[in-house]
């Protein structure tokens, strides 16, 4: 099952705008960090597979939780940024500005 996951993550073809109102640009380097942040975890299963040594196990782990993180923060980031570009009420921005802030915490 997860060999279809991954197989449908990888025959994506280059990422637009895919997330309503994001930047292509901002979109393409998310993804990438995604991948990179996939692959990682692929090396971190055969690792632990082929019995390698934990501490070389963990290094891996922690670089994909980072590569994870920054996803993560560069979308709350362009929502944002999003989110304060446009012309919503008040209230609305500041629910708006509440959601975003509880994904952005959700990541710590």
């Amino acid at each position: 099952m997860a060999k279809a996951t991954t197989t449908a993550v990888t025959a994506t073809s280059t990422p637009t705008s895919a997330v309503s109102g994001f930047d292509p640009e901002e979109v393409r380097k998310v993804v990438a960090r995604l991948r990179r942040a996939q692959g990682q975890i692929d090396g971190v299963v055969r690792m632990i597979e082929e019995g390698r040594d934990c501490k070389d196990i963990v290094t891996q782990v922690s670089a994909a939780s980072k590569a994870l993180d920054r996803a993560g923060f560069a979308i709350v980031s362009q929502a944002m940024g999003q989110c304060l570009a446009q012309s919503l009420t008040d209230e609305e921005r500041e629910q708006n500005l509440a959601a975003l802030e509880r994904l952005f915490l959700s990541l710590a």
